[in-house]
Order: structure tokens, then C-alpha cells, then sequence
């Protein structure tokens, strides 16, 4: 079994995740697929993710690829987060995660609907007011929750929630509706209503990005397609940690990695995965600076976060496991960043990483400083060090 040491899994984290400045690179695209898909729960997440990885791109870029290309789209999948996911990933995450998600979805709904409506016939009628409202943003081309209200009536059905409760209000099903289309590939989250940090999103139908619609993919095959590019990006890592990053069941991984060939690496006393034809050497790079956002798709990779977070978790995490802006040296966490209301980056290294990495930090600081330009955007799960430094 060979072994594989915590510098070289921090060689392989700066290399495929492109910390490292020879790695980087203006395909925002392909910034996405080194990292299997990024992080979306903040839409501010997505820009800053690129941003740490880019040469010369800036927002507009990420927007383009977005809205214009069409390279990338948003669709609720793992553990049920939001991601911005490359096109050609769509049909493995839709098998493998979403549709599961979808079906649990429609149960919660109906049931919130068969107790606390006139409706009789739920599963009938959620059916027909999801073509309804497909058929609408096909209509349209793109539309908002309330545009949509406005035009399909069903949308308009008040449900109460909790009946004979007091604090009970009706509510409409205009979400609920949306997002389990959403869920079902059916439709998806288009521009926002503002600038690149805003989440109020407006609705197009899925074949703006696919115009034949989310391909069909056997669930196990999905499911197998996931983990082979997450071991490409995140590997050599315990099973553990791919359980826990897709949120699938113990038999759902094991019946996954069966279906690829991999091998077993000795991770300093824990057995970890890799792919069979990944088990080369990786030379260490340069030392290099990187201001990762909060909920960057690269900390949020690993359960297990020890070999490159240390003991620096208490001020970068919230009490439900949400990493905030991090700083990077190494391919290791050495402190955190958070960005005032002047547009200032405050940095606090929590640990000595030496001049050339104070340097380094300093350099990166700036250059994010000027990504961000004008816009303000405040992490939407906030941490202690963030707090700290913008108090």
C-alpha cells in the first residue's frame, strides 16, 4: 500500500485546485470542473471562488458564463445545497442526488397541501400546476416567482401550514412549486434581480442551458460518474469523507467506488481512495498565498479537515459547520480574511507563516480588494474571525 503524506495531499490540494499561480486560470468553466462543482449556498461564494483562482477574469466573466455561454448552472444536489455545476455534470447530479431530493420534496409539500387546503386530489393537482408553470417560463423565457403567480393561477393557492395553531398564516405555494421543479431539472435559477452578491433569482426552463432537457442516466452509473471526479479533485481521501460530501448512504458510496477501478493509500495510519491511475508523485509547488471565501468549495471538500486546517477551526467555523474566508499558505489554512465596509480586506494570520507568506497574504489581499470593486457583500453565515474583523 503506498503512502501518501499530509504535504503531498496539500501538494495535490494547490496543484488541482488551482492555489497555485502557474495553475490558474481564466476558463471560469474549467475553474468549476477542477473543483467538481462550486459552492452556491452565498451567491457571493461562487464569484470570490473564481476569483481566488483566475488571472485577469472578473465578474462579468463569471456572469457570462452563467447567463451567456451557458456553461455553468445552478441546481440544488448534494446534502440539499445549491452549486453552480458545469453543463456537462447535469445529468450525473440529477440521477445521482437530485431526483432523490426531488421526490422527498413532493412529499413534504403534498403533505403540507393535503392538511391545509381544499385541495383533493394533491398529487393531481401538484402535477398540473408544475406544467402550468413550466409551460409559462417556455412562454416567457425567464420570469420571477411573483411574475409567475401573476400569470399561472394555481400558483396563487393559499395553504395553511399548521391548522388551528395560532401562530398559523397562510402561506402560497409559489416556492414550494419552484423549487421542486427546480429539483426536478425541469427549470432553473437565472439572473438575479441585482448584482453578482444578491440571491433574488429569476426562473428560466431548463432547455435555456439543455435544450433537449436533463439527459437520463442510471442512478448507480450517476452516482459512480460523481465519485470519480470528486477522488480526481479531493482524492486520495477516506470513503468517509465521500459519504459525507454527497450525503448519500454508506451502500449508495460502496456501490459507487465498485464501479471504478481505485486503490488504497496509507494516510498516515487512516486507509485512504484513490484512483488506480492516479497514484504518481506530485512534486510540491512554490509556496503560494490564496484568500479562499467562505463556503469555498475546497475546505468544504473533507470531513476530515485536520491535515490542512490544524487547530484554526473555532474562529473560521459557525456552530452548523460553515467555514467563513479563509487564508492559505502552503496549502494549509494560516488565518482569515473578511472585507470591511470601505472595501478594505482586514487579514489575521493565526499563526507566524513567516515574511514571504505575510507578503504573499498582502499581495492577495489587494488583488481582491480591486476583484470586488465597488460591491459590499457581508458571508451569509457569518464566523467568529469575520465578525472580529469587520466589528
Amino acid at each position: 500500500m503506498r503512502s501518501i503524506s499530509v504535504a503531498e495531499r496539500r501538494a495535490r490540494l494547490t496543484r488541482r485546485h488551482r492555489l497555485a499561480p502557474a495553475a490558474r486560470t481564466d476558463d471560469v468553466a474549467e475553474i468549476a470542473r477542477s473543483l467538481v462543482v462550486l459552492h452556491a449556498t452565498d451567491p457571493a461564494t461562487v464569484f470570490l471562488s473564481v476569483a481566488a483562482r483566475c488571472v485577469t477574469a472578473g465578474p462579468s466573466d463569471v456572469e457570462r458564463a452563467l447567463y451567456d455561454d451557458r456553461t455553468l448552472l445552478r441546481m440544488l444536489a448534494m446534502r440539499r445545497t445549491m452549486f453552480v455545476v458545469p453543463v456537462d455534470l447535469v445529468p450525473a447530479l440529477q440521477a445521482s442526488t437530485a431526483n432523490a431530493l426531488a421526490a422527498k420534496q413532493r412529499r413534504r409539500y403534498a403533505a403540507l397541501i393535503e392538511r391545509g387546503s381544499d385541495v383533493e386530489n394533491v398529487a393531481e393537482w401538484f402535477r398540473e400546476v408544475e406544467d402550468a408553470t413550466h409551460r409559462a417560463l417556455l412562454e416567457r423565457g425567464e420570469a420571477t416567482g411573483a411574475q409567475l403567480s401573476a400569470a399561472v393561477p394555481l400558483l396563487r393557492t393559499q395553504v395553511d401550514p399548521a391548522p388551528g395553531k395560532a401562530y398559523s398564516r397562510p402561506t402560497g405555494v409559489t416556492t414550494w412549486v419552484l423549487v421542486t421543479l427546480g429539483c426536478e431539472g425541469l427549470i432553473v435559477r437565472g439572473r438575479p434581480n441585482g448584482s453578482w452578491v444578491s440571491s433574488q433569482y429569476r426562473w428560466a426552463p431548463i432547455e435555456t442551458w439543455l435544450p433537449g432537457g436533463v439527459e437520463d442516466v442510471p442512478a448507480d452509473e450517476a452516482r459512480a460518474e460523481v465519485a470519480r471526479r470528486w477522488l480526481r479533485a479531493f482524492g486520495p481521501a477516506p470513503a468517509a469523507d465521500l459519504k459525507w460530501w454527497t450525503g448519500w448512504t454508506a451502500g449508495e458510496v460502496g456501490r459507487a467506488l465498485a464501479r471504478l477501478d481505485t486503490a488504497e493509500v496509507d494516510l498516515g495510519g487512516t486507509t485512504g481512495i484513490v484512483l488506480a491511475d492516479d497514484l504518481d508523485p506530485t512534486p510540491p509547488p512554490e509556496p503560494c498565498a490564496a484568500l479562499l471565501p467562505a463556503l469555498d468549495p475546497t475546505p468544504m471538500g473533507w470531513q476530515d479537515r485536520g491535515w490542512f486546517l490544524g487547530d484554526h477551526g473555532p474562529p473560521l467555523f459557525d456552530r452548523s459547520g460553515n467555514i467563513g474566508p479563509s487564508v492559505w499558505w502552503d496549502g494549509r489554512i494560516v488565518g482569515g480574511w473578511a472585507q470591511r465596509k470601505d472595501g478594505e480586506i482586514a487579514v489575521r494570520l493565526l499563526e507566524d507563516a513567516g515574511a514571504d507568506a505575510e507578503a504573499a497574504v498582502a499581495r492577495e489581499a489587494e488583488r481582491i480588494a480591486a476583484w470586488y470593486g465597488d460591491v459590499r457583500a457581508t458571508p451569509r453565515f457569518r464566523t467568529p474571525l469575520e465578525k472580529e474583523l469587520t466589528a
